[in-house]
């Protein structure tokens, strides 16, 4: 250790974390109860002693329950971490000061983790060698006037994908695989298929040791990246040259691009636990600066950490203090990097007061919803916790989003065959007004999926009755039992050309069910081409060409990708589909015909919802006035049944038909753009088992 170089003021408390400004850098920790309070200097990420041990003192460094110290001439790229001492006295207070621990700063804009060793943090007593630590980061960076987005949400169609996975793969061919400038690269690829907005699995700083022994002992890593250590930093897995303190950078130079591109960035956040864990767990910042208040403990033995998010520990998010960190964060990711949305992982655990009961008007969410800085942005809820509490069209709030299980679950019942839920899809395809309408929310809370990260990517849906998860090391207990799959009578791969041909119909009935229904569809990345993970539903630890997308396959199935682009492209083009309000049945317009009419297959136009062996949905959707012009109707068959049925098309207003998608047929006669369609005949039209049809009428 040199001897103190840096010329020292007393800093201020506020703001909390560390600040660059002119003539130093400002330091500053929050901790009640910490008696002594050191700041450790590093020279790099990986050096083994400090360079400055700086002493706080009470007298000089103390404002109420912040320490803070100013470090003169500090140069930017310095790392460093905290020491403190306090009561050590988990059963009664829930405190657990280490005096010997290397602590994170949990406001750490960018961190290392490179001599990180979990087993060791777990461990009482020093860590000095195996530590992470944080790095003074300079926030100036030339925006070149971005600014977030503000794409309506009726307008959106979100792609979930995990940063290191998208492009790992050698087939990505990108120059920085698996990294936030190789994403970058592929930014031509998202453009031509259309989407909106990218929702990236968890890009905060986390915890890629956070896996159960025997996983760890099949060198497997936390791959998903659901085990957040540091909130305020980019995960230094997917920067190029995090040891320089690059993350920021790198990661505004993502967002930058895509903004230019069009398209926005939602960041899947993961709030309702640390990777701290439970009592066994490391103590890596927040056990170990204000562990007492950060965390659900039992009121009885505070050393028991409660656990509602099936994560070992649950962040008490509903504290003041908490809940102002939770907040500050997300304002943080919006002013300084501007990201224009976040998908709020188990967000119903942060419904939760302090003694774990569930809030009717959690102030954590509601401060979230009625910050102006947040104003704008897209808010996206997981709507349910791992301790039974489920809310999905009823989580607190007004304008959130939420992720729609019932949406998912309905969806693919119905496409592997299920008979006599035809009244519970249609519902769904219309927007949930059963879940949302009630409350005064809108189609838009309703995100749209039938497969996301967690589960059977789509082309596993239709290959695999049964998960297949015995790669992650826990004798297949792991992952979703209820899937809702449909094989197509064979278990996995086959070279049955007739099983192919209709595992690819199903995957197309999907992509055309979503994206012909109201609300906000979310698409899982991949399975535009067909991505497998050979029938594992829960990728979590699979760092490797089980989980990373195989670019390869693109080309294999560009039919497919085609499909999928030209679906975005008929939703873009038509209102109808894309509604903030919900549809009525009733007439309104000039034209004076309700917004939807539902038929049933003898033409009929009274379906019968009640039918026990329906697997058949028909609509027109009729099209809405938009700047003096009509956009052109849809007429909707979605037929499930195995067995082929004819119908005739609707007459009205001498509408003529073209038809627009058969996803029984093949490339590119699947769909077709409007310039070059065919006029369909007004009666007998026979449509294939288990197949989408639509008609565009003009």
């Amino acid at each position: 250790m040199h001897k103190l170089e840096f010329k020292l003021k007393h800093g201020n408390p506020y703001p909390p974390g560390c600040t660059v400004t002119e003539g130093g850098v400002n330091f500053s920790i929050f901790s009640r109860h910490a008696t002594a309070v050191e700041l450790l200097l590093f020279t790099a990420s990986d050096s083994t002693e400090p360079s400055h041990i700086i002493t706080l003192s009470k007298e000089k460094n103390r404002t109420f329950f912040s320490w803070h110290v100013f470090v003169k001439d500090l140069p930017v790229g310095t790392w460093y971490c905290w020491r403190l001492d306090g009561p050590y006295d988990p059963v009664h207070s829930g405190l657990r000061f280490d005096k010997d621990k290397h602590l994170l700063d949990p406001w750490a804009r960018a961190v290392s983790h490179k001599r990180w060793q979990r087993a060791i943090a777990c461990r009482p007593g020093d860590n000095s060698q195996t530590a992470m630590r944080g790095a003074v980061v300079d926030l100036r960076y030339d925006w070149e006037g971005d600014t977030p987005l503000r794409i309506s949400s009726e307008k959106a169609i979100v792609y979930e994908l995990h940063v290191g996975g998208y492009t790992r793969d050698t087939t990505a061919k990108v120059k920085h695989p698996g990294t936030f400038a190789g994403l970058i690269e592929k930014i031509p690829y998202l453009q031509a298929l259309g989407i909106s907005h990218v929702e990236l699995l968890p890009v905060m700083a986390f915890d890629e040791q956070d896996v159960p022994q025997h996983t760890a002992e099949l060198g497997l890593k936390n791959y998903w990246g659901y085990s957040t250590h540091s909130f305020f930093s980019p995960h230094p897995g997917f920067c190029v040259t995090p040891e320089q303190g690059t993350h920021i950078q790198e990661f505004r130079d993502l967002v930058k691009a895509l903004h230019k591109a069009g398209m926005g960035v939602i960041l899947d956040v993961v709030f309702n636990h640390t990777s701290e864990a439970g009592t066994r767990g490391p103590m890596i910042n927040f056990k170990g600066i204000s562990g007492d208040i950060f965390y659900h403990l039992d009121p009885f033995d505070k050393s028991i950490f409660h656990d509602y998010t099936g994560c070992g520990n649950t962040v008490n998010a509903n504290h003041p203090l908490v809940s102002r960190f939770i907040i500050s964060c997300l304002e943080y990711w919006v002013r300084e990097m501007h990201v224009d949305g976040f998908r709020f992982d188990l967000a119903s655990a942060l419904a939760r007061g302090e003694g774990g009961e569930v809030l009717h008007n959690p102030p954590v969410l509601w401060g979230i919803e009625l910050s102006e800085q947040l104003a704008r942005t897209k808010l996206i809820a997981e709507a349910w916790d791992a301790a039974g509490l489920y809310q999905v069209g009823s989580f607190p709030g007004y304008r959130w989003g939420e992720w729609n299980g019932r949406y998912r679950d309905s969806v693919r019942r119905f496409l592997r065959g299920d008979k006599g839920i035809v009244n519970e899809v249609a519902t769904r395809l219309c927007g949930s007004s059963d879940l949302y309408e009630p409350h005064g929310r809108m189609p838009i809370s309703s995100i749209n999926f039938i497969t996301c990260h967690d589960g059977f990517t789509l082309y596993d849906l239709f290959s695999y009755n049964q998960k297949h998860n015995e790669a992650n090391g826990e004798n297949n207990q792991d992952g979703c039992n209820n899937s809702l799959s449909y094989n197509c009578g064979v278990e996995g791969d086959t070279d049955n050309p007739a099983i192919m041909a209709l595992r690819r119909q199903q995957a197309k009935n999907a992509l055309a069910i979503l994206l012909l229904s109201q609300g906000v569809p979310m698409l899982l990345a991949g399975d535009e081409f067909l991505n497998t993970q050979n029938g594992n539903n829960n990728g979590y630890c699979q760092d490797n060409g089980l989980s990373w997308l195989n670019w390869d396959l693109a080309k294999q199935n560009a039919d497919i990708v085609r499909f999928v682009q030209q679906m975005i492209a008929l939703r873009k083009r038509h209102p109808s589909i894309m509604r903030r309000h919900f549809l009525t049945g009733k007439p309104s317009g000039e034209r004076l015909l309700p917004d939807i009419i539902w038929h049933w297959q003898n033409g009929d136009d009274v379906p019968c919802w009640d039918d026990p062996h329906a697997q058949l949905l028909r609509y027109t959707l009729i099209g809405r006035e938009i700047h003096e012009a009509h956009e052109a109707d849809l007429h909707i068959v979605m037929n499930m049944a195995d067995t082929a049925v004819t119908i005739n098309l609707p007459v009205f207003e001498g509408r003529i038909w073209y038809l627009a998608v058969n996803t029984s047929l093949v490339s590119p006669g699947d769909i077709v753009l409007p310039n070059k369609q065919k006029r369909a005949g007004k009666s007998g039209y026979q449509v294939a088992g288990r197949s989408v049809v639509v008609f565009e009428g003009r």
